[in-house]
């Protein structure tokens, strides 16, 4: 089987600031809400985790798989989404004619932004890592569990389930939240 995890908060996602590839580390309540979740899902085994190579997600997975004996595998593909010049930024549709605000409200007209991705390249490296690693070990029967982040994670939900770029975000998960996909 096949699960995805969301990391905990950091201080920016309270501050609702876009973090993308910039290493912020969880806050106290992003630490507790992975213990939190340790507890609420103790009842499952994983094989094996592979996580993104940001803090957040690593000390989430970390914290999430205390003395489970579960290896954790980085792997950069796991990365969030990049935004590029617009990390650190909050209340971007304050910003008249902000590039980045069809990013969230009509996710087929974004084009990217200087230094950041586009929704087919996130979709690109995603699914090569579902096709090459996490497919392949769901299928062999094993318990695999991804740690990662928000758009990392609607882009792994759209290939498995097949959800169109329009609808990309109507399947972001909390913080913490733990998610079935196959």
């Amino acid at each position: 089987m096949l699960y995805i995890m969301r990391h905990g908060k950091t201080d920016w996602n309270a501050a609702r600031r876009i973090q993308g590839h910039t290493d912020i580390p969880l806050n106290e309540e992003g630490r507790q809400m992975a213990i939190d979740a340790r507890e609420r899902y103790r009842g499952i085994k994983f094989d094996v985790c592979y996580c993104s190579t940001l803090i957040r997600a690593k000390e989430t997975a970390q914290i999430f798989l205390e003395g489970s004996g579960t290896p954790i595998i980085e792997d950069k593909r796991l990365m969030e989404m990049s935004f590029g010049i617009y990390e650190g930024y909050s209340n971007v549709d304050a910003i008249p004619g902000c590039p980045i605000i069809p990013m969230f409200n009509d996710p087929p007209n974004y084009k990217g932004v200087e230094g950041g991705e586009t929704f087919q390249q996130l979709a690109d490296r995603t699914g090569e890592f579902l096709r090459e690693v996490a497919i392949p070990l769901s299928e062999e029967g094993k318990n695999v569990l991804l740690v990662a982040h928000g758009a990392t994670n609607c882009s792994i939900a759209g290939h498995i389930r097949g959800i169109p770029l329009d609808k990309f975000w109507d399947v972001v998960m909390d913080n913490c939240e733990l998610v079935r996909m196959l």
